[in-house]
């Protein structure tokens, strides 16, 4: 038999980090991004960021990524913030990638601690960011220290979930995860590859940092006994987040048996609901809302106050995201709210006025609204009520004080305290809500200014719509 000769197999090349990582980014992007979708990335000018933002450069050099751009957040926590923005302006640079950098203010006194009140203040910024999708450099290790540290702070099965790989934000981009599933070797490695250099933040080397002591101390001692730790913490991750959504599920088919008119939730009908039932739907009601996870302590004693509230009655349970409140034997959850001016503001003929976190606004326009003969050369202001106010909503109705139309209409107190009030001179013409008196009203054919107060809804996770 003859002999034969095969042909050489051709040489294969070996999968780099480099080429995984941008695989797995690919991959993530293409099930997401829209053609001509703007996507910013979160840049820390750490290692995980930079490799994020450059992996992604690169994709859009090929052509599998559209417009691309950064944000910095400079919290003003380190004397070295001014070094790390300089650096990412020079990285955004060399790159050709837009770079916002914006500075924020941190409290350091509300009782959550200082890295909580830091990422609060961070995600506030990315919620306004000008993209579709924004991207965090968040990888495996990070999911699985996450996982760790809410467990030991007794989280439920929600906190047990970790980081989502993708999640709204209000009134802004969807922030997505697109490293959640990558190991830190990887980027690593990819760091390597490309040469890339990087800022070091002194913090995440300082143990007394609760999350920097089980990064630098507590993890790497777990895995010498389970080498795969971090995957496996990230994996029950996923468990948790399946539990979670079906949880979130069991809520919503709860509230819709306890659901009053309006929208609001029936106290009556919530009480009627098993403990675990009830717990699960408020925690569910606070989340919706944006709070952050109560602890367990907390929503028993929501529970409790909740169960023992008379039908009439305000009850006021606080935390540092907000009350939830009962009014008329229905659940009202409130976010916290800046407070209101301490005196008169004066109007001298704005577009409009800021109202704590709201508006005032003016609109001229003919045979609506409050006269402007009837305002010329009086003193306009907003002010907050003091209490004896009366209003004539209607000309055929006497005058009647302002508390008792409130209390008719079904205003809650607590936003009975936050309605804006106009005056001219010491004449009240206008309330939010209620509207203009009748002597000031303008005349058909007259010229009038339209008074709105643009209420953005600061009760919704139990009501669905703005109280008042």
């Amino acid at each position: 038999m003859a002999g034969s000769k095969s042909s050489p197999c051709p040489e294969i090349a070996p999968e780099t980090a480099s080429s995984r990582l941008q695989h797995t980014l690919s991959a993530f992007l293409a099930a997401r991004l829209a053609p001509g979708e703007r996507l910013c990335v979160g840049l820390s000018g750490g290692r995980d960021s930079v490799v994020l933002l450059h992996a992604l450069d690169g994709l859009r050099v090929r052509g599998l990524v559209g417009a691309l751009a950064a944000i910095h957040v400079d919290h003003g926590l380190s004397a070295n913030a001014g070094t790390w923005a300089g650096f990412c302006t020079e990285f955004c640079r060399q790159l050709g990638v837009p770079l916002d950098i914006v500075h924020v203010e941190v409290p350091r006194d509300d009782g959550e601690g200082i890295e909580a009140a830091a990422r609060r203040a961070r995600h506030r910024v990315f919620a306004g960011c000008c993209a579709d999708w924004l991207a965090l450099a968040h990888h495996q290790d990070d999911q699985a220290e996450t996982v760790l540290f809410r467990l030991l702070r007794g989280a439920g099965v929600a906190g047990a979930a970790g980081m989502p790989a993708e999640r709204s934000q209000a009134g802004g981009p969807r922030l997505i995860r697109p490293l959640l599933d990558v190991p830190r070797t990887l980027i690593a490695g990819y760091a390597a590859e490309n040469s890339l250099v990087w800022v070091e933040d002194e913090s995440n080397a300082d143990c007394r940092y609760r999350r920097s002591h089980l990064r630098q101390a507590v993890l790497p001692r777990i895995e010498e006994a389970f080498p795969a730790a971090a995957r496996t913490l990230a994996r029950a991750a996923g468990h948790f987040a399946e539990a979670a959504a079906l949880l979130d599920e069991l809520a919503q088919a709860d509230r819709a048996t306890v659901v009053a008119a309006g929208g609001r939730i029936d106290l009556l009908r919530f009480n009627a609901l098993p403990p675990a039932r009830a717990r699960n739907l408020l925690r569910n009601e606070l989340s919706a809302a944006g709070w952050r996870a109560p602890e367990a302590r907390w929503l028993d004693e929501a529970l409790r106050q909740l169960a023992t509230v008379g039908s009439d009655s305000q009850t006021c349970i606080a935390t540092p995201d907000g009350e939830v409140n009962v009014y008329r034997r229905q659940l009202y959850v409130c976010a916290r709210r800046p407070p209101l001016p301490a005196g008169a503001i004066f109007w001298l003929g704005e577009a409009r006025l800021a109202w704590g976190d709201l508006w005032v606004s003016f609109v001229p326009t003919v045979g609506a609204g409050v006269s402007r003969r009837l305002l010329a050369g009086t003193r306009v202001c907003l002010r907050c009520r003091q209490g004896g106010e009366r209003l004539q909503v209607d000309a055929r109705r006497p005058r009647r004080t302002l508390a008792n139309l409130l209390q008719e209409a079904g205003v809650p107190p607590w936003e009975r305290v936050r309605l804006p009030l106009l005056w001219s001179d010491d004449r009240l013409i206008w309330v939010g809500g209620m509207g203009v008196d009748a002597s000031f009203a303008c005349r058909e054919g007259e010229a009038g200014i339209v008074v709105a107060w643009e209420n953005v809804a600061p009760c919704t996770a139990a009501n669905g719509t703005a109280a008042g």
